[in-house]
């Protein structure tokens, strides 16, 4: 990977960060690239959602996901405490909004790895956010990538492929197209589109 140059100028005040929401279909290889450029730059701030699914095994609460049960979720939603939310086979997931916005007012770089239905919400309630899109090289890929992970049932991943055909439909409502053919290079670009330099 290329070294930033040493001459390179600081970022002026009004390019600071924004939100940056980065989407596309289950197996595209979102959580990959997120995981991967933080281990590089861990100064890019990825919100932590609540869900109402079990931890699945290594999960930690507070460090994965807030793991909450339905009344908690019903709570944040009632009361305008998340940015984004989903439902999704079967389980709730959310964005609480108070720490982005905190990050935020601050200057610090916020990445937020959601679906569709929330990329959408926060389109709607934070027009300024840069929303990128990762889709796969191809759409066997995506199948062979879906398929092969072997840690879900036939009817689940028959949902998953119904939902990445949507979801790759609605590439055209997005700021920006990545595409996953180099985890690295993905990831180098995801970090330029946060503004950090």
């Amino acid at each position: 990977m290329a070294a930033t140059p040493r001459g390179t100028p600081p970022v002026p005040p009004d390019a600071r960060p924004r939100l940056t929401v980065l989407s596309g279909p289950s197996g595209v290889g979102k959580s990959t690239v997120v995981a991967h450029m933080r281990k590089e730059h861990p100064e890019v701030w990825l919100s932590v959602s609540a869900t109402t699914r079990r931890p699945r095994p290594g999960e930690r609460h507070g460090v994965h996901y807030f793991f909450v049960t339905d009344e908690e979720m019903d709570k944040l939603i009632a009361n305008g405490e998340l940015l984004e939310w989903a439902e999704f086979a079967g389980n709730r997931y959310g964005t609480p909004r108070t720490a982005v916005l905190e990050r935020l007012d601050a200057g610090e770089p916020v990445l937020l790895e959601i679906d569709l239905q929330g990329a959408r919400q926060v389109r709607a309630s934070m027009p300024e956010a840069r929303l990128v899109f990762l889709a796969p090289p191809s759409w066997e890929e995506l199948v062979r990538r879906l398929t092969g992970r072997g840690t879900e049932p036939p009817e689940v991943i028959e949902r998953r492929l119904a939902a990445a055909r949507v979801e790759l439909a609605a590439e055209s409502e997005f700021d920006q197209t990545l595409v996953n053919t180099s985890v690295e290079d993905v990831a180098r670009e995801l970090l330029a589109l946060t503004n950090v330099v």
